[in-house]
Protein backbone atom coordinates (compact mmCIF):
# COMPACT_ATOMS: atom_id res chain seq x y z
CA UNK A 1 0.00 0.00 0.00
CA UNK A 2 1.39 3.37 -1.06
CA UNK A 3 1.64 5.98 1.82
CA UNK A 4 0.11 8.54 0.22
CA UNK A 5 -3.20 6.67 0.15
CA UNK A 6 -2.85 6.00 4.16
CA UNK A 7 -2.39 9.77 4.59
CA UNK A 8 -5.43 10.62 2.69
CA UNK A 9 -7.12 8.74 4.83
CA UNK A 10 -6.09 10.87 8.21
CA UNK A 11 -3.57 7.80 9.73
CA UNK A 12 -0.06 9.00 10.30
CA UNK A 13 1.95 5.66 9.12
CA UNK A 14 5.09 5.15 9.81
CA UNK A 15 8.14 5.09 7.29
CA UNK A 16 8.38 1.58 7.09
CA UNK A 17 7.11 0.11 3.52
CA UNK A 18 7.85 -3.40 4.32
CA UNK A 19 5.94 -4.17 7.43
CA UNK A 20 2.88 -2.18 5.95
CA UNK A 21 2.42 -4.97 2.42
CA UNK A 22 -0.24 -6.31 3.15
CA UNK A 23 -2.58 -3.66 4.67
CA UNK A 24 -6.17 -3.42 3.03
CA UNK A 25 -7.57 -0.15 4.72
CA UNK A 26 -11.07 -1.30 2.85
CA UNK A 27 -11.39 -4.00 5.37
CA UNK A 28 -12.31 -3.11 8.94
CA UNK A 29 -9.57 -4.05 11.67
CA UNK A 30 -10.23 -4.62 15.35
CA UNK A 31 -7.21 -3.04 16.37
CA UNK A 32 -7.66 -0.23 14.09
CA UNK A 33 -11.15 0.07 15.98
CA UNK A 34 -10.39 -0.35 19.10
CA UNK A 35 -7.99 2.50 18.23
CA UNK A 36 -10.98 4.47 17.39
CA UNK A 37 -12.66 3.97 21.13
CA UNK A 38 -9.38 4.89 22.53
CA UNK A 39 -9.37 8.24 21.36
CA UNK A 40 -6.69 7.62 18.63
CA UNK A 41 -6.11 8.36 15.22
CA UNK A 42 -4.58 5.43 13.81
CA UNK A 43 -7.88 4.17 12.16
CA UNK A 44 -9.30 3.99 8.76
CA UNK A 45 -12.84 5.68 7.53
CA UNK A 46 -14.46 1.77 7.30
CA UNK A 47 -12.90 1.14 11.38
CA UNK A 48 -14.47 4.30 12.09
CA UNK A 49 -17.97 3.47 10.39
CA UNK A 50 -18.27 -0.19 11.68
CA UNK A 51 -16.86 1.62 15.25
CA UNK A 52 -19.99 3.93 15.26
CA UNK A 53 -22.68 1.12 14.43
CA UNK A 54 -21.40 -0.06 17.32
CA UNK A 55 -21.39 2.77 19.42
CA UNK A 56 -25.50 2.87 17.97
CA UNK A 57 -25.81 -0.25 20.12
CA UNK A 58 -23.64 0.48 22.85
CA UNK A 59 -22.70 3.98 23.72
CA UNK A 60 -20.48 2.73 26.85
CA UNK A 61 -18.08 0.88 24.69
CA UNK A 62 -15.44 3.64 25.08
CA UNK A 63 -15.67 3.32 29.19
CA UNK A 64 -15.52 -0.32 28.50
CA UNK A 65 -12.40 -0.21 26.36
CA UNK A 66 -10.62 2.61 28.79
CA UNK A 67 -11.80 -0.11 31.48
CA UNK A 68 -9.78 -3.22 29.41
CA UNK A 69 -6.54 -0.67 29.26
CA UNK A 70 -6.49 0.18 33.04
CA UNK A 71 -6.71 -3.48 33.61
CA UNK A 72 -3.48 -3.89 31.50
CA UNK A 73 -1.62 -1.00 33.49
CA UNK A 74 -3.01 -2.47 37.07
CA UNK A 75 -1.83 -6.02 35.97
CA UNK A 76 1.48 -5.19 34.73
CA UNK A 77 1.87 -2.95 37.50
CA UNK A 78 1.50 -6.17 39.87
CA UNK A 79 3.46 -7.89 38.13
CA UNK A 80 6.83 -5.87 37.71
CA UNK A 81 6.36 -4.55 41.18
CA UNK A 82 4.74 -7.10 43.68
CA UNK A 83 5.58 -10.69 41.58
CA UNK A 84 8.87 -9.57 40.76
CA UNK A 85 8.37 -10.53 36.91
CA UNK A 86 10.79 -9.09 34.21
CA UNK A 87 10.03 -10.44 30.89
CA UNK A 88 6.77 -9.82 29.31
CA UNK A 89 5.83 -11.59 26.11
CA UNK A 90 2.55 -9.02 24.77
CA UNK A 91 0.24 -11.21 22.21
CA UNK A 92 -2.00 -9.41 20.65
CA UNK A 93 -0.26 -5.47 21.40
CA UNK A 94 -2.61 -3.28 19.78
CA UNK A 95 -1.58 0.22 18.39
CA UNK A 96 0.39 1.96 20.90
CA UNK A 97 -1.56 4.19 23.61
CA UNK A 98 -1.02 5.37 26.99
CA UNK A 99 0.97 3.35 29.49
CA UNK A 100 2.36 0.70 27.08
CA UNK A 101 3.23 -2.36 28.70
CA UNK A 102 7.15 -1.53 28.55
CA UNK A 103 6.39 2.04 30.01
CA UNK A 104 4.54 0.90 33.09
CA UNK A 105 7.10 -2.10 33.27
CA UNK A 106 10.15 -0.44 33.08
CA UNK A 107 9.19 2.02 35.68
CA UNK A 108 8.87 -0.59 37.93
CA UNK A 109 11.98 -2.11 36.84
CA UNK A 110 14.33 -0.44 34.03
CA UNK A 111 15.73 -3.55 33.04
CA UNK A 112 12.10 -5.44 32.08
CA UNK A 113 12.22 -7.07 29.11
CA UNK A 114 9.25 -6.62 26.77
CA UNK A 115 8.17 -8.48 23.50
CA UNK A 116 5.64 -7.36 21.57
CA UNK A 117 3.69 -9.39 19.23
CA UNK A 118 0.93 -8.65 16.86
CA UNK A 119 0.07 -9.89 13.28
CA UNK A 120 -0.74 -6.67 12.13
CA UNK A 121 1.56 -4.74 9.76
CA UNK A 122 0.19 -1.32 10.81
CA UNK A 123 0.39 -2.13 14.36
CA UNK A 124 4.09 -3.48 14.10
CA UNK A 125 5.23 -0.61 11.76
CA UNK A 126 4.10 2.01 14.77
CA UNK A 127 5.60 -0.67 17.22
CA UNK A 128 8.67 0.00 16.13
CA UNK A 129 8.68 3.60 15.13
CA UNK A 130 6.93 4.27 18.84
CA UNK A 131 7.46 2.08 21.27
CA UNK A 132 10.89 2.15 22.19
CA UNK A 133 12.31 1.51 26.14
CA UNK A 134 14.63 2.58 28.21
CA UNK A 135 18.43 1.73 27.52
CA UNK A 136 19.28 -1.05 30.83
CA UNK A 137 16.23 -3.28 30.07
CA UNK A 138 15.07 -4.55 26.09
CA UNK A 139 12.30 -3.71 23.76
CA UNK A 140 11.48 -5.97 20.96
CA UNK A 141 9.00 -6.74 18.63
CA UNK A 142 7.95 -9.92 16.11
CA UNK A 143 4.99 -9.98 13.87
CA UNK A 144 3.68 -13.78 13.70
CA UNK A 145 -0.47 -14.64 14.68
CA UNK A 146 -1.61 -16.17 17.88
CA UNK A 147 -2.59 -19.77 16.26
CA UNK A 148 1.21 -19.96 15.51
CA UNK A 149 2.15 -20.48 19.31
CA UNK A 150 5.29 -22.35 18.52
CA UNK A 151 6.78 -19.71 16.30
CA UNK A 152 6.31 -17.00 19.04
CA UNK A 153 8.25 -19.30 21.39
CA UNK A 154 10.96 -19.61 18.66
CA UNK A 155 11.32 -16.28 18.01
CA UNK A 156 10.90 -14.32 21.39
CA UNK A 157 13.72 -16.30 22.92
CA UNK A 158 15.96 -13.93 20.81
CA UNK A 159 15.09 -11.48 23.53
CA UNK A 160 13.88 -13.62 26.80
CA UNK A 161 15.22 -16.25 28.82
CA UNK A 162 12.78 -19.46 28.94
CA UNK A 163 14.69 -20.72 31.98
CA UNK A 164 13.46 -17.54 34.23
CA UNK A 165 9.63 -16.38 34.71
CA UNK A 166 7.92 -14.35 32.13
CA UNK A 167 4.55 -13.06 32.03
CA UNK A 168 2.08 -13.63 29.04
CA UNK A 169 -0.40 -10.88 28.56
CA UNK A 170 -3.43 -12.37 26.21
CA UNK A 171 -5.20 -9.30 26.34
CA UNK A 172 -8.03 -9.08 24.10
CA UNK A 173 -6.60 -11.65 21.55
CA UNK A 174 -8.21 -15.12 22.06
CA UNK A 175 -11.53 -14.12 21.36
CA UNK A 176 -10.19 -14.06 17.79
CA UNK A 177 -10.23 -17.43 17.77
CA UNK A 178 -13.27 -18.77 17.28
CA UNK A 179 -12.74 -23.01 18.33
CA UNK A 180 -12.81 -23.40 21.73
CA UNK A 181 -10.58 -26.18 21.61
CA UNK A 182 -7.98 -24.44 19.20
CA UNK A 183 -7.87 -21.25 21.73
CA UNK A 184 -7.29 -23.51 24.92
CA UNK A 185 -4.38 -25.27 23.52
CA UNK A 186 -2.90 -22.64 22.04
CA UNK A 187 -2.78 -21.20 25.59
CA UNK A 188 -1.97 -24.65 26.75
CA UNK A 189 1.23 -24.49 24.30
CA UNK A 190 2.45 -21.00 25.62
CA UNK A 191 2.10 -22.16 29.39
CA UNK A 192 4.09 -25.55 28.85
CA UNK A 193 7.42 -23.69 27.46
CA UNK A 194 7.34 -21.18 30.37
CA UNK A 195 9.15 -21.95 33.91
CA UNK A 196 7.52 -22.17 36.46
CA UNK A 197 6.53 -18.64 38.33
CA UNK A 198 5.74 -17.44 35.58
CA UNK A 199 2.14 -15.32 34.84
CA UNK A 200 -0.94 -15.71 32.66
CA UNK A 201 -2.51 -12.02 32.21
CA UNK A 202 -5.90 -12.58 30.31
CA UNK A 203 -8.75 -10.54 28.89
CA UNK A 204 -11.79 -12.09 27.28
CA UNK A 205 -15.10 -10.22 25.94
CA UNK A 206 -18.26 -11.71 27.84
CA UNK A 207 -20.89 -13.42 26.63
CA UNK A 208 -23.00 -13.25 29.98
CA UNK A 209 -21.92 -10.08 31.86
CA UNK A 210 -24.75 -8.19 28.98
CA UNK A 211 -25.77 -10.99 27.08
CA UNK A 212 -28.12 -8.64 24.76
CA UNK A 213 -25.69 -6.39 23.74
CA UNK A 214 -23.11 -9.23 22.66
CA UNK A 215 -25.57 -10.54 20.31
CA UNK A 216 -25.83 -7.28 18.95
CA UNK A 217 -22.28 -6.72 18.32
CA UNK A 218 -21.77 -10.16 16.91
CA UNK A 219 -24.84 -9.38 13.81
CA UNK A 220 -22.80 -5.62 14.28
CA UNK A 221 -19.96 -7.17 13.33
CA UNK A 222 -20.46 -9.59 10.51
CA UNK A 223 -19.14 -7.19 8.21
CA UNK A 224 -15.72 -7.74 9.05
CA UNK A 225 -13.52 -10.29 8.33
CA UNK A 226 -12.22 -10.85 11.45
CA UNK A 227 -14.59 -13.19 13.68
CA UNK A 228 -14.59 -13.01 17.42
CA UNK A 229 -16.68 -14.67 19.84
CA UNK A 230 -17.87 -13.85 23.26
CA UNK A 231 -17.10 -16.47 25.83
CA UNK A 232 -18.72 -17.32 29.45
CA UNK A 233 -17.27 -16.96 32.68
CA UNK A 234 -17.36 -20.68 32.83
CA UNK A 235 -15.47 -20.69 29.74
CA UNK A 236 -12.73 -18.14 30.41
CA UNK A 237 -12.37 -20.12 33.56
CA UNK A 238 -11.14 -23.13 31.58
CA UNK A 239 -8.37 -21.23 30.19
CA UNK A 240 -6.65 -20.46 33.50
CA UNK A 241 -7.46 -23.70 34.99
CA UNK A 242 -4.64 -25.23 36.84
CA UNK A 243 -2.70 -22.43 37.19
CA UNK A 244 -3.08 -20.18 41.24
CA UNK A 245 -5.30 -17.42 40.57
CA UNK A 246 -4.12 -13.81 41.87
CA UNK A 247 -6.80 -12.07 43.88
CA UNK A 248 -9.66 -11.38 43.51
CA UNK A 249 -9.64 -14.01 40.95
CA UNK A 250 -11.88 -14.38 37.37
CA UNK A 251 -13.68 -10.85 37.86
CA UNK A 252 -14.81 -8.19 35.07
CA UNK A 253 -11.62 -5.60 33.99
CA UNK A 254 -13.41 -3.28 36.47
CA UNK A 255 -13.15 -5.12 39.65
CA UNK A 256 -9.47 -6.19 39.31
CA UNK A 257 -8.15 -4.31 42.21
CA UNK A 258 -9.50 -0.90 40.92
CA UNK A 259 -7.89 2.34 42.03
CA UNK A 260 -8.94 4.16 44.83
CA UNK A 261 -12.30 5.93 44.02
CA UNK A 262 -12.49 4.08 40.44
CA UNK A 263 -15.63 3.45 38.91
CA UNK A 264 -15.87 -0.45 39.97
CA UNK A 265 -18.80 -1.28 37.86
CA UNK A 266 -18.66 -4.57 36.20
CA UNK A 267 -18.12 -4.35 32.49
CA UNK A 268 -18.49 -6.79 29.81
CA UNK A 269 -15.09 -8.04 30.02
CA UNK A 270 -13.70 -11.35 31.88
CA UNK A 271 -10.06 -10.88 33.71
CA UNK A 272 -7.55 -12.79 35.39
CA UNK A 273 -4.31 -12.69 36.34
CA UNK A 274 -2.72 -16.44 37.32
CA UNK A 275 0.49 -18.03 38.24
CA UNK A 276 2.21 -21.17 36.96
CA UNK A 277 2.71 -23.84 40.01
Amino acid sequence: MRRDAAAEDGVDMPNDEQSLAGLNPHIPHPERIYNYFLGGKNNFAVDRALAEQMLAIDPTIPHIAQANRAFLRRSVTYLAADAGIRQFLDIGTGLPANDNIHEVAQRVAPESRIVYVDNDPLVMAHARALLTGVPEGTTAYLQADLRDPEKILGEAADALDFSQPIATLLHGVVQFIPEFDEAHQVIRTLLDAMPVGSYLSLAHIAADVRPETARSMDEASASSPVVSVYRTRDEVARFVAGLELVEPGLVTASEWRPDPGADSTPVPIWVAVARKP
